[in-house]
């Protein structure tokens, strides 16, 4: 998933030493459905821990990440989701998009 990081907490570390890190993407994209073209817009909050957390304290808000890793509970029994980071590539830029079929190139 990528988007621009909008909001970034301070580095903190747990009481096993391990770093941790909370941030908030905005995602912005299109995606097909039904045939219809659907614009993507929201903000999905991150987590990052160990070595990629101490990575993640020198992000700049509003810089263009790319993030890889899994979707988790917030808490145990809680229906909110964030994305637990396991590798992520600032300074991402999408490529542009292919053509659809039956667009001229």
């Amino acid at each position: 998933m990528s988007g621009t990081l909008i909001e970034r907490e301070a580095l903190r570390y747990t009481p096993a030493g391990i770093a941790v890190l909370g941030a908030r993407l905005c995602h912005r994209s299109e995606a097909a459905e039904a045939g219809q073209s659907r614009q993507l817009e929201f903000d999905v909050a991150l987590r990052f821990a160990g070595a990629v957390a101490a990575r993640a304290d020198r992000l700049q808000l509003g810089e263009s990440i790319l993030v890889d890793g899994f979707l988790a509970p917030r808490r145990r029994q809680s229906k909110s989701l964030v994305v637990h980071v396991a590798e992520f590539t600032a300074g991402y830029a999408p490529a542009a998009a292919a053509p659809r079929r039956g667009e001229p190139t």
